[in-house]
C-alpha cells in the first residue's frame, strides 16, 4: 500500500522507516514537508492512505478530496484526532486509525520540566549565569512538598504525572469524568473542577480537545483559580483562551504559565522561524513575561515515544490490509 505521509520532518522519516523495514516493507512511504490541508492535499494522489500528524487539517472539505483521489485510510500518528471531522470520514467511508498511547512518560515528564523551570526560575538564572550575574534577586521559588496539584484529566498522561508529583509529596486534586482507582489509590481526591482551581497551587490539563472542553479554562476559570498559581498545558492548546490567560497573567492573578502547545500553533511550531518576523502577535505577547515558558509541543519527543508511534502506525496499517479496520480505530461517537 502507497501511504502519502504529510508533516514530515526528519526524526519522522527516521523512526517510520525503522517500522516499515521491521513490519511492511512493502509498503510504500513518500514523505512530505507540507501540512495536509486543502491546499496540499493533491500531494495525496495515487496513495491508498495518508498519514497526518496534530496539525494537519482533515477537514470535511480535504476529507472529500482525499476519497475522490482514492484514499482508503486515515493514519494518525498521534492520540488526538480533534482535526477530523469524524462525521464526514464515516459518510466517505474513510477508515480512520490513530495511536491511543506511545509514552504517556513522556508528556508528564515534560510537564514536571515545565513546572521546576517556572517554580525555580531555571530560564532565568540560566541566562543569568552566562552574563555572569550570580544574583539570586527575583528567583525565589516555594517547596513543592506539601503543595496542591490540581490534575485536569486523569487518563493515562495525568494519572502518569500525578504518580511523580506523588513522589514530590504533593495533595492531589484530579477532575475527570471517569476518575481513576490508581489515582485515588495515591490519595488524589476527585472534586468538581471549580473546587480544584481554587485548591490548587498547580494546575495541569492532560484533557482531549473536545467541542465541550475547547476553552476549558476561560477567563472565568482564571478567576476563579488561586491567587498567584502556575497553570500547565501540554495538552491540547484550544483547552486554554490565551487571550484570558494574558489578562490574568498582567493582573497577577496566574502566577506563571507553561505551554507546550498553543491553540494557533499550526501557523508556527515544527519549523525553523527564527529568520523571519514573527506573525502572531498574541504569541508574541505571551513571549514578554518572565514568568511563561513555552516549548514548542516537543513533550512526546522522546526516541521511546517516537518508536511506539511509528510501530503503532505501522500496526494500523497492516490491520487495514488485513481487514479492512485498523488496529486502533477512531470511530464517530
Amino acid at each position: 500500500m502507497r501511504v502519502a505521509v504529510f508533516s514530515t520532518r526528519p526524526y519522522d522519516r527516521e523512526f517510520l522507516e525503522r517500522a516499515r523495514l521491521a513490519a511492511s516493507p512493502d509498503a510504500q512511504f513518500d514523505y512530505l514537508e507540507a501540512r495536509l490541508d486543502l491546499s496540499t492535499v493533491a500531494a495525496a494522489a495515487g496513495a491508498q492512505a495518508v498519514c497526518a500528524f496534530v496539525n494537519d487539517s482533515l477537514d470535511a472539505r480535504v476529507l472529500t478530496r482525499l476519497q475522490q483521489l482514492g484514499v482508503r485510510l486515515i493514519l494518525l500518528r498521534c492520540a488526538g484526532f480533534n482535526q477530523v471531522d469524524l462525521k464526514a470520514a464515516a459518510d466517505l467511508g474513510l477508515a480512520v486509525g490513530r495511536v491511543p498511547e506511545y509514552s504517556p512518560y513522556a508528556v508528564a515528564e515534560h510537564t514536571v520540566a515545565l513546572l521546576l523551570t517556572l517554580n525555580r526560575k531555571i530560564h532565568r538564572a540560566h541566562a543569568r549565569v552566562r552574563e555572569g550575574n550570580f544574583a539570586l534577586d527575583g528567583l525565589l521559588g516555594f517547596d513543592l512538598h506539601g503543595r496542591t496539584v490540581g490534575v485536569v484529566g486523569t487518563g493515562r498522561i495525568g494519572s502518569s504525572f500525578a504518580r511523580i508529583m506523588n513522589g514530590f509529596g504533593c495533595r492531589l486534586l484530579g477532575f475527570d469524568p471517569q476518575p481513576d482507582p490508581a489515582c485515588e489509590q495515591l490519595g488524589m481526591a476527585y472534586v468538581p473542577l471549580a473546587d480544584l482551581l481554587a485548591q490548587s497551587d498547580v494546575v495541569s490539563l492532560h484533557c482531549p480537545l473536545t467541542p465541550g472542553t475547547r476553552h476549558l479554562i476561560d477567563a472565568a476559570a482564571l478567576a476563579g483559580m488561586r491567587h498567584g498559581a502556575m497553570l500547565l498545558n501540554t495538552s491540547r492548546g484550544a483547552l486554554l483562551d490565551t487571550g484570558a490567560a494574558i489578562a490574568a497573567l498582567k493582573t497577577g492573578q496566574l502566577g506563571s504559565l507553561g505551554l507546550d502547545v498553543y491553540e494557533e500553533e499550526a501557523a508556527l511550531f515544527f519549523r525553523d522561524l527564527s529568520s523571519a518576523a514573527l506573525q502572531d502577535d498574541v504569541f508574541a505577547r505571551l513571549l514578554t513575561f518572565p514568568n511563561v515558558v513555552i516549548t514548542g509541543h516537543q513533550g512526546f519527543f522522546t526516541a521511546d515515544a517516537l518508536t511506539a508511534i511509528a510501530e503503532t502506525t505501522l500496526a494500523n496499517l497492516q490491520s487495514f490490509e488485513r481487514s479492512g479496520r485498523p488496529l486502533h480505530a477512531v470511530n464517530l461517537i
